[in-house]
């Protein structure tokens, strides 16, 4: 998938600022994809170039002026056929962590301890922030009301897959922890 998709989903909620999108980037759809300001500033280029997106000027005060970016219609129908077009591939992990545990017989186990321990405080942050961002969603309703009552349910379900992922992350790292434990003691 490109980027391309991830902008023209992060605008299905509506107008927004190339800064706004930033944040949604950060928040909403750093489950799956992640990008920098500066991939996403020249995607909201190439798609405006495009037709996909229009961008208007809002003149502010005592602050430069800022882009707001929308869907087009051909916007919308490319972003309706991605969404029906099976992926090219499926996923596979590229972590760089695993690397280093395949590679770790023979180093420090304090090291890779260290390692292990590191992304597990990661995993427990973001799956923290990810679990404020679904309350906020819900805001007070039961999942089941979200998830009948709700105008978009895709953001909900892709934050059950960050939640998801995250959590096996943690059980990972709990597992791998046990065991380097174990095997210290002898």
């Amino acid at each position: 998938m490109s980027l391309k998709y991830a902008v023209l989903a992060a605008l299905l909620e509506g107008e927004a600022s190339g800064y706004e999108l930033s944040k949604v980037f950060d928040v909403s759809l750093a489950n799956f994809w992640a990008a920098t300001p500066q991939q996403l500033y020249r995607e909201l280029e190439r798609l405006a170039r495009d037709g996909l997106i229009e961008a208007r000027v809002v003149r502010q005060e005592r602050r430069p002026d800022k882009r707001m970016f929308t869907l087009t219609e051909a916007g919308r129908r490319d972003l309706r056929a991605f969404a029906v077009t099976p992926p090219r591939r499926p996923t596979a992990i590229r972590d760089e962590l695993l690397i280093e545990i395949q590679a770790m017989d023979g180093a420090d186990p304090e090291a890779t301890r260290a390692l292990v321990e590191e992304r597990e405080a990661w995993s427990r942050g973001r799956l923290a922030r990810y679990e404020r961002v679904r309350e906020r969603l819900l805001a007070g309703r039961s999942e089941e009301e979200y998830l009948r009552e709700a105008d978009r349910i895709g953001p909900y379900l892709t934050l059950m897959g960050g939640i998801a992922f995250e959590a096996e992350n943690l059980r990972w790292c709990a597992r791998v922890l046990t065991i380097l434990t174990q095997r210290a003691l002898g």
